[in-house]
């Protein structure tokens, strides 16, 4: 085999994959966007009951705490008869005690589940640069594609593999495998 064809099979190779890769930029794009608007549903989602239940904790700690306060005075109070309605009011008072304590720490936890949630923005901003690199690298790889032979034997494109869309199933390894073949 000459020189010339054994060029000719690698540039006609070489076509099929920038065919295969230009083919599936703007699926790539559009998973992206996908993985981008689901994470950020889910993230406001989450963020929202979190703010929600940090308000109901704190009305339950208030009211914790007052319903304590007035338990414990009325048990002091000398208008109340007997050792066992003290009793009563300081078992009441102790309860209320503990549930404000209960709400206090739940509501820390809450905070805590909101700082956490910073991965959708850091997510969002790679998807983000990734897409857009992707949205520039686009033309010019049509352009070189069509500057290139027509590929011998037309491959279906390859499909994808992550995420899953409502309407495409995706495997890592084909994932993988694309990246590789762009470099990264």
């Amino acid at each position: 085999m000459s020189d010339a064809s054994i060029q000719a099979m690698i540039r006609a190779d070489a076509a099929q994959i920038l065919h295969n890769v230009v083919d599936e930029l703007p699926d790539a794009r559009e998973r992206l966007a996908y993985v981008r608007s689901m994470t950020e549903q889910a993230a406001t989602k989450v963020l929202n009951l979190v703010e929600a239940a940090q308000e109901d904790a704190e009305a339950v700690r208030k009211k914790g705490r007052e319903l304590s306060d007035a338990l414990n005075r009325l048990a002091l109070s000398t208008n109340i008869s007997q050792d066992r309605a003290r009793a009563l009011m300081k078992l009441c008072a102790a309860y209320a005690a503990d549930a404000a304590s209960f709400a206090a720490r739940e509501k820390s936890l809450h905070t805590e589940i909101m700082m956490s949630q910073d991965f959708q923005d850091l997510s969002g901003q790679v998807i983000n640069k990734v897409s857009k690199m992707m949205e520039r690298a686009e033309p010019p790889l049509r352009d070189l594609m069509n500057s290139l032979p027509a590929p011998v034997e037309p491959l279906a494109p390859q499909e994808l593999g992550g995420v899953q869309t409502p309407d495409k199933a995706l495997k890592q390894d084909d994932v993988d495998d694309l990246l590789a073949s762009l470099g990264f």
